[in-house]
């Protein structure tokens, strides 16, 4: 209704146009804005989170037609820089030498969670087969995209063609994603998942908080801190520095091995990504060089609002109302997946003993990918927990596309 109007008015379909830069940065820097100030304002803010707040605001924006759903600013430059930028900035909180001890265990729930994935599909396509045509194929694609991310999406979509019903499996599949992001911070409030699993880091989190309990937990783990020019200067150029030297890496590897058999081809993708060397790399420094990086400031709130403008892209290609209108059961589909993924990953992680963040940050690298499972360790303040989940959700990207043409073939697509 109001991209026909804006249409009608203003002759494009948003009240903000795709390629109408300045606005879209304004209103997106507002909006990430507001949402960290009512998470360190109020207590229900900090409980939902500000990246929440941030997803929200985009996904009701898009969808009242105010902002567009795809253009450059979202796709080349929170995608190609502000991600990148973040992420090491980030990792900086990781050193190496304590992950295995406190973090370990995180690839094989990752993993147990990728069965889950199939098995999902397996049963979503046995319920609704007769009622959605092509399901094989889509079938294959959310496997893809469950285990991996949105590279496995598009090589798995190339691989069993579906035709018209890829674009609604792709507006499913994001406002899934939303939804579940949701659900998975939820969890981690939750008295009933607290009780039933051990959560060191949000306890870690809440010692924090209560040591000022004037301000809302947000408040007090963002507490203000001394930095100076120097320090935004050295951040800066170390990201940078970082993120070259791993898109250069990666495009030497990627063109050195060829995919001319499965083995070979996994290995290319995998040390062919930016993010497995943008990982490795900070986690190097963060281990080798933790003096100096303990006598530098603001990485982790300069990282953070990186990914909180990350975070407010991911709500925006969300449309309600088409879910409503055209692909009610391909959401359906899509959501019995992730709940089995959820029954394994949580299900299994009690039985094994694992942490709930554990169990959470796996799911959603599973289901969203490496970005946005670090993207929640880092608004609930996990931060030791980032590297390794970007680790595993790099790792799916490798299995993802695999495992997806399997079932794909297994069901006939």
């Amino acid at each position: 209704m109001f991209s026909s109007i804006f249409q009608n008015t203003l002759g494009r379909e948003t009240l903000i146009a795709p390629d109408d830069n300045w606005a879209l940065m304004a209103f997106m820097c507002l909006a990430v804005a507001v949402a960290i100030y009512l998470e360190q304002k109020y207590d229900w803010a900090s409980k939902i989170s500000g990246a929440i707040i941030a997803l929200i605001f985009s996904l009701i924006a898009s969808n009242l037609a105010i902002i567009p759903t795809s253009c450059v600013m979202y796709d080349d430059i929170i995608w190609g820089f502000a991600v990148p930028m973040g992420i090491p900035l980030l990792l900086l909180q990781c050193n190496i030498k304590r992950i295995w001890k406190e973090t370990g265990r995180l690839l094989i729930i990752f993993l147990i969670g990728a069965v889950g994935t199939v098995v999902g599909a397996f049963i979503a396509y046995a319920l609704l087969h007769n009622a959605i045509p092509g399901l094989e194929g889509v079938a294959a694609i959310m496997t893809g995209s469950y285990i991996g991310g949105g590279v496995n999406f598009a090589a798995v979509a190339a691989e069993f063609n579906v035709g018209d019903i890829q674009a609604a499996t792709t507006v499913a599949d994001n406002l899934l994603m939303a939804l579940y992001f949701f659900a998975l911070i939820a969890i981690a409030a939750s008295a009933f998942f607290r009780k039933r699993f051990t959560h060191p880091h949000i306890d870690e989190v809440e010692r924090v908080a209560d040591k000022d309990a004037s301000q809302t937990q947000a408040a007090a783990y963002w507490n203000r801190k001394e930095i100076s020019l120097k320090d935004i200067a050295s951040n800066f150029a170390y990201c940078v520095i970082v993120v070259f030297l791993a898109k250069l890496v990666a495009g030497f590897i990627s063109g050195i091995i060829p995919t001319s058999n499965p083995v070979l081809a996994i290995l290319n993708t995998f040390f062919g990504s930016q993010y497995v060397w943008i990982t490795t790399f900070s986690m190097l420094v963060a281990t080798f060089g933790e003096k100096q990086v303990a006598k530098l400031n603001g990485s982790q709130e300069l990282g953070t609002y990186l990914i909180y403008l990350f975070l407010f892209v991911i709500g925006v290609p969300a449309s309600i109302v088409k879910i409503i209108t055209e692909t009610p059961l391909l959401l359906l589909f899509t959501g019995i997946m992730v709940l089995t993924n959820m029954v394994f990953c949580f299900g299994f992680g009690k039985l094994l003993k694992f942490d709930l963040e554990d169990c959470i940050l796996a799911s959603n690298a599973n289901i969203g990918g490496p970005t946005t499972a670090a993207g929640m360790a880092i608004s609930q303040g996990w931060s030791r927990l980032v590297g390794p989940v970007m680790l595993i959700g790099t790792f799916g990207y490798v299995i993802g596309t695999y495992l997806g043409i399997v079932v794909g073939g297994i069901l006939g697509a």
